[in-house]
C-alpha cells in the first residue's frame, strides 16, 4: 500500500506559475506509474498528465500541453508537476494518483488508480 501526499498549491494570478509536489510513502514507488488529475467544482476528475512507472511513456491533456511539465524524483519519492502561464480555467483540486498496473493505454482512466493523495487545492485569478 503506497500513500501519498499532494503540495504546492495556493492562490496565483493568471500567467504565473506552482510546483506541485506529490510525496509518496513507499520505498517501491519508482515502480508505480503516475499521473496527475484535476476536478473543478460541478466536473468530472479529469486527466492532466501522467507518465507509465519506467517513464517510457509520458502524455499530458491538450489543454495543458506546453505549459505543464511532470517530472519525478525516484531518490525522494516524490513526483512533481510544474504549471507556467496558468490561467483561470486551470483553477481546480489537484490530485496525484498512483498504480503499478497502468499502462499507456489506460493512463488516463481515474477509475484505473488504486492510490490517490488528498489532492491540493490551485485556483487562477484573472
Amino acid at each position: 500500500q503506497v500513500q501519498l501526499a499532494e503540495s504546492g498549491g495556493g492562490l496565483v494570478q493568471a500567467g504565473g506559475s506552482l510546483r506541485l509536489s506529490c510525496v509518496a510513502s513507499a520505498r517501491t514507488f519508482s515502480t508505480y506509474a503516475v499521473a496527475w488529475f484535476r476536478q473543478a467544482p460541478g466536473k468530472e476528475r479529469e486527466f492532466v498528465a501522467g507518465f507509465t512507472r519506467t517513464g517510457g511513456y509520458t502524455n499530458y491533456a491538450d489543454s495543458v500541453k506546453g505549459r505543464f511539465t511532470i517530472s519525478r524524483d525516484n531518490a525522494k519519492r516524490a513526483v512533481y508537476l510544474q504549471m507556467n502561464d496558468l490561467k483561470p480555467e486551470d483553477t481546480a483540486v489537484y490530485y496525484c494518483a498512483a498504480d503499478r498496473s497502468i499502462i499507456s493505454s489506460t493512463l488516463y482512466y481515474a477509475e484505473q488508480y488504486d492510490h490517490w493523495g488528498q489532492g491540493t487545492q490551485v485556483t487562477v485569478s484573472s
